[in-house]
């Protein structure tokens, strides 16, 4: 097997863009206004009203989820509800409104919420790991190794190092390739949602997945009695015209 050639990259070396000049005017308000984290976020994430909303960039199936919802609630709303009122009760549009209320509220929750992202290590954090690992003191760069052994409760856990992250992930933490990001207890990535799921958002995402299936159920249901209906009501008018 070939030696694979590494190259060490000095963190404190990289070049870093120069701002623009600013306005005498703006100067003041820089100084007063540090930027915030999300501003220098270094993943693949969009972030809205002030970084209190955390998005994949590769959102576009979102859209496409929330409208099935929207469509299929709102054909049973309008072409079913009406029917079973009459016939049976009016319960009925209150239980479908419920469950999609929850179904809605779970599935933004789930897509806007931050999965349990881990920081990167700092350009000093990892300088400081790679003088730790290379404590030979010579001049040429050997890569960290891709595990590491700690004891967590009395017992022996190998964490992972993460070469883009440049640390070592903690027990059940995966580093996304979608969005960029060492997530905390990493299940997977869901296209549907727009985002990761993982230790902030999971139980956003189980509450989803309960409520989807119980308003496809019930929906499912509802539509049945509503054909049955009217094919009993359909065959008993024909039987009182032929009377």
């Amino acid at each position: 097997m070939k030696n694979c050639e590494y190259q060490q990259i000095d963190p404190q070396a990289l070049s870093t863009p120069t701002p623009p000049a600013a306005a005498p005017g703006s100067e003041k308000t820089s100084l007063q206004r540090p930027r915030r984290k999300w501003e220098v976020f270094p993943g693949k994430n969009r972030f809205y009203c002030d970084g209190r909303i955390i998005v994949a960039r590769q959102s576009g199936v979102l859209p496409l989820t929330l409208g099935l919802i929207f469509v299929t609630s709102g054909l049973f709303f309008i072409f079913d509800c009406p029917f079973l009122v009459r016939n049976l009760t009016s319960c009925i549009p209150a239980i479908g409104g419920v469950l999609f209320f929850f179904v809605v509220i779970s599935l933004l929750q789930t897509s806007f919420t931050d999965p349990g992202i881990l920081p990167r290590a700092t350009p000093d954090e990892a300088a400081d790991i790679e003088r730790q690992i290379d404590s030979s003191g010579s001049s040429t760069y050997r890569p960290p190794p891709r595990t590491k052994e700690v004891v967590i409760n009395n017992q022996v856990v190998k964490l992972k190092y993460c070469f883009t992250c440049k640390m070592f992930r903690p027990p059940r933490t995966s580093h996304c390739s979608m969005c960029d990001n060492c997530v905390e207890r990493f299940d997977h990535h869901c296209p549907w949602v727009g985002n990761c799921v993982g230790k902030r958002n999971y139980r956003f995402f189980y509450t989803f997945i309960v409520s989807l299936s119980f308003l496809t159920a019930f929906i499912f249901g509802c539509v049945i009695t509503h054909l049955t209906l009217r094919m009993y009501l359909l065959a008993a008018a024909v039987c009182t015209l032929t009377l």
